[in-house]
């Protein structure tokens, strides 16, 4: 086995030890085993957009299988530790270290763990399942630098999460999806300049103040998630949705295409 998964298997039973001391191993799924979890993402996603790889979780061995503890190494070798009791229910130490590993062998183990565990569709398996302790080859690195450009596009939108935008209460109230989007010149640092309404409104309704709230891109993307394609774009651009998941550039030749979320998903 890699020494850094040997040490991630290490850590996790010294902190499961120190901060569940009334879990026994017994207590998890396969004896405390540690997991690779790269089934959501996958470890050039991880890598490439998050700055990590893929986080290593043990579970408990219940109905409900929730995890005992999650640790995330990033590109810059430390390590975040998340432990959690209650059968999971409950975070109960939170803690962020270093491992005594260079940059480079953590970047050669997102490497091996991209051929050994993704290329092959091992997903969210032991670690034990990973044929782990070899030695990536310089054709597999170049691959796994050059496929950074596949998440330019990603990149870019992610940076927006954080910024602010002003949303229509029927879009975050009422279940409408958005309609209508325009990227004005932002007010600070902290503002996109996106204003999101459901396409629908009079104007009575925009004039009052308290229908409208301030709301961070990523929280109207988790409202709604066909805003994603459309949130890098500059200032002065405005979309209208012309179908269930479809924008185009708002021309003033089309209605707009009303339609509320389906809550049944």
């Amino acid at each position: 086995m890699n020494k850094i998964l040997s040490e991630i298997k290490k850590i996790a039973k010294e902190n499961i030890s120190k901060y569940l001391p009334d879990v026994k191993m017994g207590d998890l799924e396969e004896n405390g085993m540690i997991y690779y979890m790269n089934g959501n993402n996958g470890t050039e996603f991880d890598w490439h957009v998050n700055g990590k790889i893929s986080s290593f979780m043990a579970f408990y061995n219940d109905k409900k299988n929730l995890g005992a503890i999650k640790l995330t190494i990033n590109t810059d070798s430390s390590l975040e530790i998340y432990i959690y009791g209650a059968k999971g229910e409950k975070l109960v130490k939170e803690e962020k270290t270093t491992i005594d590993v260079s940059e480079d062998e953590i970047f050669k183990l997102a490497v091996i763990l991209k051929n050994q565990a993704d290329d092959k569709k091992i997903w969210d398996a032991s670690i034990e399942k990973i044929n782990s302790d070899i030695e990536p080859t310089e054709d597999e690195i170049n691959e796994f630098i050059d496929s950074e450009k596949n998440f330019s596009d990603i990149k870019k939108r992610m940076k927006h999460f954080n910024l602010s935008a002003c949303v229509s209460k029927k879009i975050i109230e009422e279940g409408w999806k958005v309609g209508y989007m325009r990227r004005d010149e932002p007010l600070n640092e902290s503002d996109s300049g996106w204003v999101f309404m459901a396409g629908n409104e009079e104007q009575e309704y925009v004039d009052d103040y308290k229908n409208l709230a301030l709301l961070s891109i990523f929280e109207i993307y988790k409202i709604d998630p066909d805003i994603w394609n459309y949130i890098d774009n500059p200032v002065g651009t405005s979309f209208i949705r012309i179908s269930s998941n479809e924008f185009e550039l708002d021309t003033n030749e089309k209605e707009i295409y009303t339609e509320k979320q389906d809550t049944n998903k």
